[in-house]
């Protein structure tokens, strides 16, 4: 008899805690989606560049696994794991020179500028 009422007081108490637990999960499961910086509002804005001259019209262009999208005198794009130098000189051959070139951690330094408008042979 003792055994009934511990198996039953067992199956109130999972009944109980059940939504507290789903409650839980499905807050860290929301707070995991929103609170990745890299995917704010557009999903693209790690990297932003300023351009000297604009595109003639906006365009989307994937330089090896970054999707770039250009309007104007700006690029954006999401994270990469290339040197952001890297990145620079690759859209610079395709979009012409770059003035700027901003991550989270700062602007490309003058030299680094540099060589990401210098053409390759």
């Amino acid at each position: 008899m003792i055994a009934i009422r511990n198996s039953a007081a067992g199956s109130t108490m999972w009944r109980q805690l059940l939504p507290a637990v789903l409650a839980l999960v499905g807050t860290a499961a929301t707070f995991a989606v929103t609170a990745n910086p890299a995917r704010a509002a557009d999903g693209n804005s790690y990297y932003s560049v300023t351009l000297a001259a604009p595109v003639a019209k906006p365009a989307k262009l994937m330089l090896g696994d970054v999707l770039w999208n250009c309007a104007g005198d700006t690029c954006s794009a999401g994270q990469d794991t290339a040197r952001p130098v890297v990145l620079c000189t690759k859209l610079a051959a395709k979009v012409g020179t770059i003035s700027r070139f901003v991550t989270p951690k700062g602007e490309l330094a003058a030299e680094d500028m540099a060589r990401c408008n210098t053409p390759k042979a």
